[in-house]
């Protein structure tokens, strides 16, 4: 028995070491060096602070802001440790009941916004940090942060449009809008050599 449990230990202790710190440190250190924005987490900076993440949303709830898709993560919003789905299934109530608030909560903000509210505004993604807004979502907020920043609507239109991605390499996935960028190029509008 002996015979047999040398090797298995150290067969135990190489993988480990190989696995578990050799394998990550290495696959790291490619990472950083050939995409190292990324790497980082695709922090976005302002004014030399870190202000979010590019791939990790935020919740905003101030009128004069772009509202995201729900958060799955709780009890703190887009908690990156706390990943997950709601695992609400379309039958379940609570997803229903849980949709219905945030109609009630645009349409309050928003009572001259008309139509079906978009999907991915009363949904959370997969992950429950989902960044994006399809163009859809970010459309029927227009009006609601127009009026609340005292800009024509054209001008947030054009200030969207400038920051509605495509599809990835012209095929994947769907036309998306970045909600922290969007709010911060709104955010950004008056400030010497911002975008407008």
């Amino acid at each position: 028995m002996r015979t047999e449990l040398r090797p298995a230990l150290v067969l135990l202790l190489v993988f480990t070491v190989l696995t578990g710190l050799v394998y990550p440190l290495a696959l790291t250190g490619v990472a950083k060096l050939v995409f190292p924005r990324q790497a980082e987490g695709s922090l976005i900076v302002r004014d030399g602070r870190a202000v979010g993440s590019r791939l990790v949303g935020q919740p905003f709830s101030d009128p004069r802001y772009f509202w995201g898709r729900l958060s799955a993560t709780a009890p703190v919003p887009y908690d990156a440790s706390a990943s997950t789905g709601s695992n609400l299934g379309p039958l379940n109530p609570a997803l229903l009941d849980v949709a219905r608030a945030r109609i009630a909560a645009l349409r309050a903000a928003d009572p001259g916004a008309r139509g079906p509210v978009p999907v991915d505004l009363v949904t959370a993604s997969g992950s429950g940090l989902d960044p994006h807004l399809s163009p859809a979502a970010v459309d029927y907020q227009v009006a609601r942060v127009a009026r609340a920043r005292g800009l024509p609507p054209e001008v947030v239109r054009a200030i969207v449009k400038r920051h509605t991605e495509g599809r990835t390499f012209g095929v994947l996935g769907e036309p998306r809008v970045n909600v922290l960028e969007l709010n911060l190029a709104l955010d950004g509008r008056g400030r010497p050599g911002a975008a407008r």
